[in-house]
């Protein structure tokens, strides 16, 4: 990495880290329970086809279950691809809708942030600063991410994950968690 872009990755987590002073997060107290759960956001890395299409088939499991589904995928490019274009559940937005700290701006973006979801699910494997800025300031209630060690208070619960590991690899340890989490406890009386 250069040393402008390690100065600028700096100086974004910094303003970020402002950013969230200003604007604390209560999370909802309580076990979590995923039979509950009405909505959920899920953020990741579009770039990829194949990532696109698991996040696709994803969204379908959980509609499946009656969640209400609501996605942002990122572009790593300047522009967004002819082919895609922003349905019902599903934005993207791209290198050309974030300012020069990497703050994604744009309308859909603020909405995504203010959306009271019950669970977000962030998918940013590779660590890309536009999906870690929304995250991070996302009013959802409980937020599922990359374990980060600089990162620990911005997510309910994180899964061990480093950047060589799929999309795929990633939803598995989510489902295998989530599923630990909502196990029925017996009944000692």
């Amino acid at each position: 990495m250069s040393v402008f872009k390690n100065i600028m990755n700096f100086v974004a987590s910094r303003a970020l880290k402002q950013e969230l002073q200003s604007n604390k997060r209560q999370p909802k107290p309580g076990k979590f329970k995923f039979d509950e759960i009405k909505t959920v956001g899920i953020l990741f890395d579009a770039t990829s086809a194949e990532d696109y299409e698991i996040v696709k088939r994803y969204v379908l499991y959980l509609r499946e279950h009656r969640k209400r589904v609501k996605v942002i995928g990122f572009f790593n490019t300047k522009n967004l691809p002819p082919m895609t274009y922003s349905k019902l559940e599903y934005d993207f937005f791209s290198t050309k809708d974030i300012n020069w700290l990497g703050k994604p701006s744009s309308t859909v973006i603020k909405n995504f942030i203010d959306e009271d979801f019950d669970l977000l699910i962030d998918l940013n494997v590779h660590d890309h600063f536009p999906l870690k800025y929304i995250s991070a300031l996302s009013k959802a209630h409980f937020k599922v991410g990359k374990y980060s060690e600089n990162e620990t208070e911005r997510y309910d619960m994180m899964i061990d994950a480093d950047n060589t590991k799929t999309v795929k690899y990633f939803l598995r340890q989510i489902d295998i968690y989530i599923t630990m989490l909502n196990r029925v406890e017996p009944n000692l009386n």
